[in-house]
């Protein structure tokens, strides 16, 4: 699952080489070059990005991005847990409205602590976490399950609760103390 209070951040075009549009209702504006969204949490990155706004107002409906074979779209979000969910594909299409991000052609989602999955669409609800894979007919999907991690052990023969006060040298047995070594003390 997502961070609960993401849905509730603007949406960020924090770089963009260049765009067009405007913020107006049932528009679109396309940003370009090295494109990078955030809503809290959630970053969208790819080459090429755009975003519809609402009919009836100027929020985010959707965005779609995509990019190239050497720079796949990709989707990061941190949930609650402070979990990392990652993903990459052809094609990634974030609807706003219903927090869910599709991701098309050759789609992979890791989710920290928990496993991935790879497919030819992932659809993925970032406020459940609930994930659905299809293969599109050419392929098959996949899903790896992490184990549940276990507690580290208790460290061999105990750690002392503090550490030992380092040893005060005795003084010599044949050697009066004199007045400069008690000053030292």
């Amino acid at each position: 699952m997502a961070r609960q209070d993401d849905r509730n951040q603007p949406i960020h075009v924090v770089h963009a080489d260049s765009f067009d549009g405007y913020n107006q209702p049932n528009t679109i504006s396309t940003f370009k070059g090295s494109v990078l969204i955030n809503q809290g949490t959630m970053k969208l990155i790819g080459d090429i990005a755009k975003i519809y706004t609402a009919k009836e107002d100027t929020s985010v409906d959707h965005i779609v991005v995509t990019g190239t074979p050497q720079k796949r779209p990709h989707i990061e979000q941190i949930d609650d847990n402070g979990n990392l969910m990652t993903g990459d594909a052809d094609q990634l299409y974030y609807d706003n409205v219903n927090g869910v991000a599709i991701l098309t052609g050759t789609a992979y989602v890791h989710q920290q602590n928990k496993g991935d999955a790879r497919g030819a669409k992932l659809t993925y609800n970032t406020q459940t976490g609930y994930m659905v894979g299809e293969s599109g007919g050419a392929g098959q999907v996949t899903m790896t399950f992490l184990p549940k991690q276990k507690p580290l052990p208790p460290p061999k023969h105990g750690a002392p609760a503090t550490p030992p006060a380092p040893a005060k040298p005795a003084p010599s047995p044949s050697a009066p103390a004199s007045a400069s070594s008690a000053s030292k003390e």
